[in-house]
């Protein structure tokens, strides 16, 4: 048994020596089902899920990224027009994409004319104040929209472009919210028949009786209950982090993963995005006292993600000279996220590959 340990323990310390700096890991775990791709605000995410999506599509039989970010970027960076319904991808065979419109349905609206508002209409109201007082509610109806699509879906991975670390936060805690909330709903039984009347009218469900609202919260509820389980094993699960090397991303990044850990969610791979490259040194050129600043204040953050997150796959993308913006462009990005660029080499290989 000891000698077995030992075994153990040694492979797991070359697992940590050998985390290579690259998604190379994400996209060859095949029982993977559900990846989120997130961090702070500008850093890149929509181009980094888009670019993992597409490594995806080469060793899975079909592949949906979906944008629960209330700010769609998947149109504008694939350059193609998504909806709610998922679209296959211009030029992919086995690769969708959908935005999911995270407002509440028209039927939540409140009227204009409340000359006399019936029971019924000030119910709505009412259920509207309270839902909409909820932080990060859009982020719920995305997912419910997200249970309708998932419970008959025959996607084999599905992609998260998720919104800014708080919302994401929100987004990620909502199975486990939801499946204790159908739970009580279900206990409340012949309790409260109009509120619950209005919780279905809320989701969609339309003017149903309260028996038919509760055989439809039965039914979802095996399935909220199949996604938390899902959510939390990280054989099928994972969150890959994206930021800059910066102070306030690293802050935000590193109050990410001990939030992700207390949701039990498994993440091991981090993205540091737009990284300044050493500029090929020419004969009588100095080079740029702007960017040999940058690269210094990013060595430090370097470090410190090194120290942090010696166990991470840490995958350093460079800053680029354009946009990454159309198919072509992130299939080519894509790449550096298997085959990163070492930052030691200059600006010329990196033109070579882009």
């Amino acid at each position: 048994d000891d000698v077995a340990s030992l075994a153990k323990m040694a492979e797991a310390l070359d697992d940590l020596q050998d985390a290579e700096p690259s998604v190379r890991n994400v996209i060859h775990q095949s029982s993977l089902r559900w990846i989120f791709v997130g961090g702070k605000g500008g850093v890149g995410k929509t181009t980094c899920s888009c670019s993992i999506a597409v490594l995806l599509s080469r060793v899975r039989e079909k592949v949906l990224i979906i944008s629960t970010d209330p700010a769609h970027n998947i149109s504008d960076s694939l350059q193609q027009k998504f909806t709610s319904s998922p679209t296959k991808v211009n030029g992919f065979d086995n690769l969708f994409a959908m935005e999911i419109d995270s407002k509440l349905s028209d039927s939540t609206e409140i009227p204009d004319d409340l000359a006399e508002p019936d029971v019924k209409t000030v119910g709505k109201m009412v259920m509207q104040e309270v839902i909409g007082a909820f932080p990060g509610i859009d982020e719920a109806m995305s997912f419910a929209e997200v249970l309708k699509l998932v419970k008959g879906m025959d996607f084999s991975v599905v992609v998260f472009d998720t919104a800014p670390t708080g919302h994401t936060l929100r987004l990620l805690s909502f199975p486990s919210l939801l499946e204790k909330g159908l739970g009580k709903l279900l206990k409340l039984k012949s309790k409260f028949t109009g509120m619950l009347s209005q919780i279905g009218g809320l989701f969609g469900m339309g003017d149903m009786s309260q028996d038919d609202l509760l055989q439809k919260v039965d039914e979802l509820l095996p399935a909220v209950k199949q996604v938390n389980e899902q959510f939390q094993d990280p054989d099928q699960t994972t969150f890959v982090c994206v930021c800059i090397a910066e102070f306030l991303s690293l802050y935000e990044t590193e109050r990410l993963i001990q939030d992700l850990a207390k949701y039990s969610i498994d993440t091991h791979n981090i993205i540091v995005n737009q990284l300044v490259f050493p500029l090929q040194q020419s004969a009588g050129n100095g080079g740029c006292p702007t960017c040999a600043s940058r690269r210094r204040l990013q060595a430090k953050y370097l470090d410190q993600i090194s120290d942090l997150y010696e166990d991470f796959h840490v995958i350093k993308l460079p800053l680029l000279p354009h946009e990454v913006r159309g198919c072509d462009q992130v299939v080519r990005f894509s790449d550096l996220l298997i085959e990163p660029i070492p930052p030691t080499q200059s600006a010329t290989a990196l033109d070579d590959r882009l």
